[in-house]
Order: structure tokens, then sequence, then C-alpha cells
């Protein structure tokens, strides 16, 4: 019957803190003085001073702790102590009583390794991470079990404010600013980065400390620019490509192209940011330059339209424009058949001065049919379109099949349109026909203009190779002249003694 009793008393205690109500505690302490004590022989997975840090309840907390400070340090199913709670849902009040309590409750790890501060960092709360710092000054270095730091998971919520207040503290710690997680061996520059979260971004690389490993690399080799470029493409891809760029971040693929005995000649000025004139040409060329894996992510998309564009060329063959003769017809019958026979089952347009012009349609109908084919064939045999030989022929068919497509289509509106309506109407049946010339026109200017910079930076690049070269052969020479005087001269003064 006694113990029945005492566990309805603890049973209404969880309840008054639920509530926060004093006067069940009072009422409850009055009882049985003990009643706290009891506290841990019950089996609930949490003591009332849990849920009274849970749902903000101050005075009752306050009630609590001094009853029995020990409570703040106690566990629950989960292995989070009170302060935990408190942390995460902001309740400052109740999170400086908890630490007045024990100071050392902040150092506590749950089951996932996270201490209060990290559920401070990561709802935001400004006011509980200025307490927790304050109690325990090397409470931002704790390292949870994924290898993760109180930063990374800034970061990772978007928390800004709170990883300014952070970083602060330990801004000269490159090692704990630059460190990896265990899960990718990222940094919090790779986390910003694949998150796309512009502004820690930017605030990262204001950081002197994190703007010196910028070019650090995760587990799977990649840089921060690196995480970008296999990120989905957006605006925020674009501003995020500029910025790193512009501190100097670069890809793994280009950190040691350069080699050993060549690093050491380099001028002190060419090591470092790019020169406003290199940046202007790159910016003149951008739109006009494209990615090498672009055709590889529409792999899907191509193939679907290469063989509707099959399709549509191929229909032609079973039905051609105008039809073909139902029965046999002769010069007698038809003006169309002059001095032959129309056998039925044949083109309607292949007679009557018609046969130029048909036969053009043929023919384009005919590339583009085969060029569509090609498209289909690279697609399914599993080339690597990352290749750029690869990449170009499958380029050039694409645009093959396009221009003859439109060519088919233009011929065909001019052997189905009456004449009389063509005189009338030249402009309307022009138009077209000059809007596919000039797209013509502009991709091969385009690609016109992409070759000849192609070509220009060639050159460019063999005159300086062949210029340096040059002076480090004149160089020698200089080097062997001055060897052999000196020699000669040596020799002479010798002779000379």
């Amino acid at each position: 019957m006694e113990i029945r009793l005492e566990e309805d008393n603890i049973t209404e205690l969880h309840k008054a803190s639920e509530n926060g109500c004093m006067v069940t505690l009072d009422r409850l302490i009055q009882k049985d003085p003990h009643i706290i004590d009891k506290i841990s022989l019950t089996p609930f997975n949490e003591t009332p001073l849990h849920i009274s840090a849970l749902l903000g309840h101050v005075d009752f907390t306050r009630a609590l702790l001094a009853l029995k400070p020990q409570l703040a340090m106690d566990l629950d199913f989960h292995k989070r102590c009170p302060l935990h709670l408190a942390s995460a849902n902001g309740h400052v009040e109740i999170v400086h009583a908890l630490l007045r309590a024990n100071e050392d409750a902040c150092l506590v790890c749950d089951q996932d390794g996270r201490t209060p501060l990290h559920y401070a960092a990561m709802r935001g709360n400004i006011e509980v991470v200025k307490a927790l710092i304050f109690a325990k000054r090397d409470l931002t270095r704790v390292v949870f079990d994924g290898g993760e730091t109180v930063l990374h998971l800034c970061v990772k919520y978007n928390q800004l404010e709170t990883l300014k207040l952070l970083v602060e503290p330990v801004k000269d710690d490159g090692e704990f600013l630059n460190s990896k997680d265990h899960d990718g061996g990222n940094t919090v520059l790779h986390i910003a980065v694949m998150l796309k979260q512009i502004e820690i971004v930017k605030f990262l690389l204001s950081v002197s400390k994190v703007k010196e490993g910028t070019n650090a690399l995760n587990w799977m080799g990649f840089t921060a620019l690196d995480v970008l470029e296999h990120s989905p493409k957006d605006f925020k891809r674009f501003t995020l490509q500029n910025i790193l760029t512009d501190a100097g971040v670069e890809r793994a693929n280009n950190q040691n192209n350069l080699p050993p005995s060549s690093a050491t000649t380099i001028d002190h000025h060419e090591s470092g940011k790019p020169t406003q004139l290199s940046k202007q040409r790159s910016s003149q060329f951008l739109y006009l330059t494209h990615k090498g894996n672009w055709i590889e992510e529409m792999r899907g998309a191509l193939m679907v339209v290469a063989t509707v564009i099959t399709t549509i060329t191929y229909q032609p063959t079973l039905s051609p424009p105008g039809g073909v003769w139902q029965d046999e017809k002769n010069s007698s019958e038809s003006n169309a058949c002059r001095n032959t026979t129309c056998k039925a089952g044949t083109l309607v347009l292949a007679y009557g001065g018609y046969e130029d012009m048909f036969l053009k349609f043929l023919f384009c109908n005919s590339i583009a049919f085969t060029a569509s084919l090609s498209v289909i064939f690279l697609l399914i045999s599993g080339v690597p379109l990352k290749n750029k030989f690869f990449m170009g022929i499958l380029t050039l068919a694409m645009c093959t099949t396009l221009t003859f497509l439109g060519l088919t289509y233009v011929l065909a509106f001019l052997l189905l349109i009456p004449e009389e309506i063509e005189q009338k109407n030249r402009f309307e049946v022009l138009l077209p026909i000059g809007v596919l010339a000039c797209l013509i026109l502009l991709v091969l200017l385009i690609h016109t203009i992409r070759f000849l910079y192609w070509l220009v930076c060639k050159i460019c690049k063999s005159i300086f190779t062949c210029a340096k070269t040059l002076i480090h052969t004149i160089r020698f020479l200089y080097w062997l002249v001055c060897k052999i005087c000196k020699s000669i001269f040596t020799c002479a003064k010798t002779l000379i003694c």
C-alpha cells in the first residue's frame, strides 16, 4: 500500500513538472520530504527536472535544483541532461540556473555525442551559446562522434550569427577552423558550398585562417570549387563560383599541374591572384565555353529527341508530300505525266517539273534521318561522352540533324504551297527560311569564334614557349662563352707567369 502511494506521488510530481505547478510541488514535499531523492527509483525515462527544463518553467526548475542540485547531471533515455533540453529550446534563465548548479553539465554528451552547445548552435539560440561559452571556454572545440564540430552544425543548419559568435574566439586556430568531419572529410567551407549558403561562404572566406585552407581536399579529392561543380546548376551556383574564384579557390586537378622544376622560376607576382587582364579575357569568353559533362547529364533527353526526329524523318518515306499515284496515268490523263507513264505507287511530285525540288527534299530528309540515327547509335553504344572527340562527333551530328530537319520542312513547304500564294505572300514564305538561316549562321559564328580563340591561345602559348626556350638558350650560350673566356684567360695568365 505504501509503495503504491509513493508511485502515485511520483506520478503527480511529473504532472506538476509539466504544468510548472509550485503549489503541487510544495504539497508533495510536505507529504514526503524525500520524494525528490526517490525519483531515481522510478521507471520514468526522464526526471521532473528534464520536463521542467524542456517546457521552460523557471521557478519550478529552480525549486528542484535547490532541493537536489545533482538532478542537473541526471540523464534521460537518450543520455541527455536537462541542460541539453533547455539549450535546444532557448530557455536562457533555466540554462543559467543549471550552470550554477553544476557547470560540468555543459560537457555532457548525449548518445549522438552532442553537447548542449551543439543543440543551442543548431537552433540559433545565441544567448544560450554565450552563456555556455562563458561557463567553459574550450567548449567550442568539442567534437562529437561524426567528427563534426559545432561549426559544422552551424553551417548545416544555416546559423550565420551563431557561427560568427563561435568563430571569434578560435579565429587564429586554422587547424580547428579547417577540421574535417568523418562522414566525407569535408570542412565547413565544403559543406557551406554544398548547401549553397552564399552569406556563410562569404563570411568564412573573410576569416584569414579559413582562407588559407580553401584548397583543402575532402576524401573524394574535391576542393570546395569541385564540390560546387557537382551540384545542380542554378543562379546560386554561378554566384558562388565567382566568389570562390575571386578568393583563389582552385579545382583539385589544377593545383599540381606545374612541374617542380619550373615552379621555382615563376615570379612572385605570377603565383598570386589572376591579373585584371586575364580576368577580363576569361569573362569575355565565359558564355562561349561549355562544361564537358553537359551531354552526359542530358543523355536521356537526347535519346528521346533523337528518336522523335528519326520517326519524323522516316515518315516522309511512307507518306511523302503530295502522296503517290493510286493508278497508272499517262500524258492523256494527266499533265504531270508528259512523255511518260506515271506508275501506281510512285511519287506524285517526282513528275511534272518538281523533280529537282523533290530530290533536294529527299536529300535533306535522308541526311537528317542518318544524323539522328548516328546520335542514337552513339548514345546507346556506351562511348565516354566526356571524351572531347566523341563529344565533338555527337555535337556535330546533333547540329546536322537539326539543320537538315529545318531545311526539309522549308522544302516541303515550298513544294506544297501554290505558286499564286507564294507570289502574293513572299515575305511570309521567306520569313521562316531567313530565321533558320540566321540561327545556323549564329551557331557557326559562335563555333568559329571559339575555334579562333583556341587557335590564338595555342599560337600564343607556342610563341611564349619558343621565346622562353630561346632565352634559356641565349643564357646558356652566354654562360658557356664566359666559361671559355675565363678558361682562356686563366691559361694565358698561367703561361705568362
